[in-house]
C-alpha cells in the first residue's frame, strides 16, 4: 500500500480543513470520512500503479530502484492485487458517499452531485496512471493529473465539502503550493527511475533529460513556496501564517540531495519532500487557525 507516500495525500487534505475551520466551524464527522476518503484513493492509485507497472515491465525485482513491492517479489499474486483494488474502489466510494451525507445532509443536492462527479474523477484518475490500454503516466502527463487532483482537488474540495462555501478565490493560492509540491515528488521519483523507465514509458524527467530535469524540481519547489508567500501577502498578514516557514531547511535538504545524489541514492529524498510538504501544510493550516 505503499504508507509512505499517505502524508502527501494527506496533505493538501489538512490544509484544507483547516482553511475551512479559520472561517467557521466544521463538521467533524465530514472530517474523518474526508480523510478516509481520501486514503483509500491513495491506496488505490498504490496499488493500481504496481498493477500497471508490473504488467508493462516497467518494475522487476532486478531492476527497481526504490523500494521492492509484494507483487513483484512474489508475495502476491495479480489476482490478489485486483482483489484489493476492488476493495480499494469499494472502500472510496462508500467513505466518499457518507462524507458527501454528513457534509450537505443530502445525497442529491447540486453540490452532493459535484462531489460524485468529482470522486468519479478520482477513482478513474487513481487507476489509470499506469493501468489500462492508454495510461497517461506513460505518456508524461503524470505531472498535470498530480497538479489538479493532490493540490487543487484535495485543498479546495477539502475546504469546500466542510466550509460549504464554494469561493475559489482564496483556496486557488494554497492549493497551488500543495500541487506543485506533490508534481516535484513525482519528479524526483522519475528522476531516479529514468533508466528503467526508459524503455516502457515517457516522463517528464526523460524528456527533459536528467539535468533540466533537476532544474524543473527546483522550480517546483520554488514555485510552491511561492504560492504560498503570495497567499499571505494578499489574503493574510498575520504574522502567524508565516509558521510554515520553519520547514524551509527541510526544503533545503532535499533540493541538495536533488542536485548532488545520483539516480540510485535519489530514494531518500522521496520520503523527506512527503514529509516536508505535510509539516509544511500543518503549519501553514495552524497559523491560519491562530
Amino acid at each position: 500500500m505503499r504508507l509512505r507516500t499517505l502524508p502527501l495525500s494527506l496533505a493538501g487534505i489538512v490544509l484544507g480543513v483547516f482553511l475551512a475551520a479559520s472561517s467557521g466551524p466544521v463538521n467533524a464527522l465530514t472530517v474523518v470520512f474526508l480523510i478516509l476518503t481520501t486514503v483509500c484513493l491513495q491506496i488505490l492509485s498504490n496499488l493500481s500503479n504496481e498493477l500497471g507497472d508490473s504488467i508493462s515491465g516497467t518494475d522487476s525485482a532486478v531492476s527497481r530502484k526504490g523500494m521492492h513491492y509484494s507483487l513483484m517479489d512474489g508475495a502476491l499474486t495479480v489476482d490478489d492485487i485486483k482483489k484489493l483494488i476492488f476493495g480499494a474502489v469499494l472502500s472510496s466510494a462508500i467513505f466518499g458517499t457518507l462524507m458527501i451525507w454528513t457534509a450537505f445532509g443530502s445525497l442529491f443536492c447540486m453540490k452532493a452531485t459535484i462531489f460524485f462527479a468529482l470522486g468519479i474523477a478520482a477513482i478513474w484518475s487513481a487507476m489509470h496512471y499506469t493501468l489500462g490500454r492508454n495510461p497517461y503516466g506513460y505518456r508524461g502527463l503524470g505531472d498535470i493529473f498530480v497538479l489538479i487532483f493532490f493540490g487543487f482537488a484535495t485543498v479546495a474540495g477539502g475546504y469546500f465539502i466542510c466550509s460549504n462555501n464554494f469561493e475559489l478565490l482564496p483556496v486557488l493560492l494554497p492549493a497551488f503550493s500543495i500541487g506543485t509540491f506533490s508534481v516535484a515528488v513525482l519528479n524526483v521519483n522519475n528522476i531516479r527511475d529514468m533508466a528503467t523507465d526508459a524503455a516502457t514509458r515517457t516522463t517528464v524527467a526523460i524528456r527533459l533529460g536528467e539535468r533540466k530535469a533537476r532544474i524543473y524540481q527546483t522550480v517546483l519547489i520554488a514555485s510552491g513556496w511561492a504560492g504560498m508567500i503570495a497567499y499571505c501577502l494578499i489574503f493574510s498578514p498575520s504574522p502567524w501564517t508565516w509558521l510554515f516557514v520553519l520547514t524551509a531547511p527541510l526544503y533545503a535538504l532535499h533540493l541538495r540531495g536533488v542536485w548532488t545524489k545520483k539516480e540510485q541514492a535519489l530514494d531518500p529524498m522521496l520520503p523527506l519532500l512527503v514529509m516536508s510538504t505535510f509539516a509544511f501544510a500543518v503549519l501553514a493550516g495552524v497559523g491560519m487557525m491562530i
